[in-house]
């Protein structure tokens, strides 16, 4: 179906064609009628399938004609970089409606506040904001809100996964009672459906594909000690040097970005890096530079996760497994965007193989496991054959459990799947 099949009015159709978007996608085809009937949604579909101008076009469509002095639709996001994307789409959108927007989020200069307090007081029609730095002006007492027509909770599950609950309950406290509320999210867990009771009412629900990675994904595991995966990883990447492709690397911790983006330049590849402790301005930049093509390789925490929308992501590296069988879900969702193809890799250890299983079961599916390069297999064995004090191997005991040895009495298959080096 075509944005014109949708009703949607001519400036926003001049918007979509200028950036070359003409046809819907499901998610698309489904919510925009609903909210253009004014009806409260909760809408599930999975990360790349066009959520976010689910939402924006109706309310920009309601919006061209009809904005107000005060602050007219809400849209709250888990992150910073998920703030700067939604806020890209709107100016990209209403290139040609007379709508105004705003992106409120902290890690910024006082001057950046002063300029979002302006704007809240004058009246943007469109806020999109996260939790905490919305409150921090709500506080104050100055922002615009009585007339808001449109809420909108944008990754709501993982919200609620970083605790920001009472966070939006507070906000939600500050606004109208009579307004339309939507809520997205990739999953629809219990708490999500707890949650929803509370804030919308009488809502349509539409659900897509919920927990399940793109077709165009091809995923592979390869089973490595922590010891050697800064070595697998350059490995695997060094054929990639140079060849214009986008690689994007996950790590839990922020400590391991530094690594192994300090591991990766050591053998040329130009590598940027980003998670929470770096400036705002940083971030964005490098982020850029990502888009760009100016990096090759991008190494992050999961604020990235659901907050980057990059075209032609080739491969994305999980260098451990996630805590949460939808965080690697969204992780690897970064590849394999608007049925595109992709290559998804993750590098499990010994401790996180029955994390892994618990990911493969939420997805319902086993994933290859791919034989290691030579040279990192024989470090491997090396490893698994190390004494250590008290006369044992290694890691636990003279059977050298610890390591992926071919002699381990749990030997993993390695007979399956394709080795990402000779691709």
């Amino acid at each position: 179906m075509t944005f014109k099949e949708l009703g949607l009015n001519d400036q926003l159709l001049d918007g979509l064609a200028a950036m070359g978007f003409e046809k819907a996608t499901p998610i698309q085809e489904e919510a925009i009628p609903v909210i253009l009937k004014e009806k409260d949604l909760i809408a599930c579909a999975q990360t790349g399938t066009g959520k976010t101008a689910a939402f924006l076009l109706p309310i920009l469509h309601n919006l061209t004609n009809t904005t107000s002095a005060s602050i007219d639709a809400l849209i709250l996001v888990p992150t910073r970089e998920l703030a700067v994307q939604i806020d890209q789409n709107l100016e990209g959108f209403s290139y040609f409606a007379n709508v105004s927007s705003l992106a409120i989020y902290g890690g910024r200069s006082g001057e950046s506040f002063n300029q979002e307090k302006k704007a809240l007081t004058t009246g943007a029609n469109i806020v999109v904001a996260t939790p905490g730095r919305l409150i921090a002006h709500l506080n104050l007492g100055y922002v615009k809100i009585s007339e808001l027509k449109y809420l909108i909770l944008d990754e709501a599950d993982r919200m609620l996964d970083m605790g920001f609950v009472n966070d939006l309950l507070k906000i939600i406290g500050y606004l109208p009672k009579k307004r339309q509320t939507l809520l997205f999210s990739a999953t629809m867990p219990p708490k999500i459906r707890t949650f929803s009771k509370r804030i919308l009412t009488a809502p349509e629900q539409i659900t897509f594909a919920v927990s399940k990675p793109a077709e165009g994904i091809e995923q592979m595991v390869y089973l490595v000690q922590d010891e050697n995966k800064a070595k697998l990883l350059q490995v695997l990447l060094g054929p990639k040097k140079g060849k214009g492709e986008r690689i994007l690397i996950f790590s839990s911790t922020k400590a391991a970005v530094s690594k192994i983006a300090k591991s990766l330049r050591s053998t040329g590849l130009s590598v940027g890096e980003i998670h929470s402790d770096f400036d705002q301005k940083i971030r964005e930049e490098t982020l850029r530079m990502y888009k760009g093509g100016r990096i090759e390789v991008l190494v992050a925490t999961d604020i990235l996760s659901r907050g980057i929308d990059v075209k032609d992501i080739s491969l994305v590296v999980n260098y451990d497994v996630p805590s949460d069988g939808e965080d690697y879900i969204h992780r690897i969702g970064r590849t394999a965007r608007a049925d595109t193809d992709g290559i998804a890799i993750t590098l499990v250890n010994r401790k996180d193989e029955r994390k892994f299983q618990g990911v493969e079961r939420l997805m319902e599916r086993k994933i290859p496991k791919s034989p290691l390069p030579p040279i990192i297999q024989e470090r491997e064995d090396k490893l698994a054959s190390m004494p250590r004090r008290g006369g044992n191997s290694r890691h636990g005991g003279g059977n050298n459990r610890g390591g992926y040895n071919k002699n381990s009495k749990k030997p993993f298959n390695r007979n399956k799947g394709r080795n990402f080096e000779r691709r």
